[in-house]
């Protein structure tokens, strides 16, 4: 019969079924997920919650208490040193269960049960957003910063063609320059190849010839 029936049992008596919600609270503790069926996963959170709210209490009496359900020093360790640390704010509701869909051979429905402060993901998903708050602008305003705009683009097309302006004449200056050192340099050349005339002599008169005899 089932009368008074308040909890599963699992299809196991009452030894076997406590062994192994123990097995799995400490797998849990030191593994913050685990992978198992529905049925089992609400018997271990309705097992393991009472045991972390223990935790709470750093005191020798709660270390025993708890190692009296869990049977493993690593996972009573493991439990109020990192996990009672970081679930110390939160009054209840440790685990998480997420379903997975049916199992194949027996159409078991599967889940995962996990400790509900070490899902980063799920944890950044339900941080509150930063609200923003939009800001219309009218039409005059949106007119005028358009202006504003257009003038800016056009004082800058201006200066850019002015300094393109500037930068045509300089090279057109060093270009005529240039052109006018080569001429000089030609017209040198010039010179220096022509032949030069050979020097006349001075003709003397009759007249002086004689004088001089």
């Amino acid at each position: 019969m089932r009368h008074r029936k308040n909890f599963n049992h699992l299809g196991r008596k009452a030894n076997h079924r406590n062994a192994m919600l123990a097995n799995m609270a400490s797998s849990l503790i030191l593994n913050k997920s685990i992978t198992t069926t529905v049925a089992k996963a609400k018997a271990l959170r309705m097992y393991v919650e009472p045991i972390i709210t223990k935790s709470k209490k750093d005191t020798t009496h709660s270390r025993r208490v708890v190692f009296s359900y869990l049977q493993n020093k690593h996972s009573v360790s493991e439990l109020f040193r990192e996990v009672a640390v970081k679930v110390g704010e939160r009054p209840g509701g440790y685990t998480r269960i997420l379903k997975l869909g049916k199992r194949l051979g027996d159409n078991a429905d599967m889940c995962i049960i996990e400790l509900v402060d070490y899902n980063e993901n799920m944890l950044e998903a339900s941080k509150p957003k930063a609200k923003t708050t939009r800001r219309r602008r009218s039409k005059k305003a949106s007119s005028s910063t358009a202006q504003t705009n257009v003038k800016a683009t056009e004082t800058k097309v201006e200066e850019t063609a002015t300094e393109v302006k500037a930068e045509d004449t300089k090279a057109e200056t060093k270009v005529e320059e240039k052109k006018e050192e080569a001429k000089k340099e030609v017209k040198a050349e010039k010179k220096s190849e022509e032949p030069k005339a050979p020097a006349k002599k001075e003709e003397k008169n009759p007249e002086e010839e004689k004088k001089s005899e």
